[in-house]
């Protein structure tokens, strides 16, 4: 599985399981924590689809996902996430059911239905 970074604000995920690399279109481009993001979106909505077309016996082998950001202000945070699949096994009338698939990705539920978080401190 290989996540390539396509800009600051995207990224793209191919392939079947198997160790995860991460790759640049640049060299001067890095792995940033907005990536880490989409990364655990693309990563787990992958995961969800490659379990449904197990079971529905459709051929995944080409399933790419594109996860791209944008940034919104006050305060400065990813305002909103595009997710995008291509699978060009996938028939046209299974469309509509895959992406309610990809819906119940935990990641997508948990950015829907954001946590609680604490911070806690501790020093010296």
């Amino acid at each position: 599985m290989k996540i390539t970074l396509l800009s600051d604000e995207s990224l793209r995920l191919d392939g079947l399981g198997g160790s995860l690399t991460i790759e640049a279109e640049s060299p001067d481009q890095s792995y940033s924590p907005f990536h880490m993001l989409a990364s655990g979106l693309a990563v787990c909505t992958h995961s969800v689809l490659m379990s449904w077309a197990t079971n529905a016996k459709i051929q995944a082998d080409d399933l790419a996902i594109e996860v791209s950001w944008s940034f919104a202000e006050k305060p400065h945070r990813v305002g909103d996430m595009k997710l995008t699949f291509e699978w060009a096994n996938l028939p046209k009338e299974r469309v509509e059911t895959a992406r309610r698939v990809a819906a119940l990705c935990t990641v997508h539920a948990t950015l829907q239905h954001p946590p609680t978080i604490s911070i806690d401190a501790r020093a010296g």
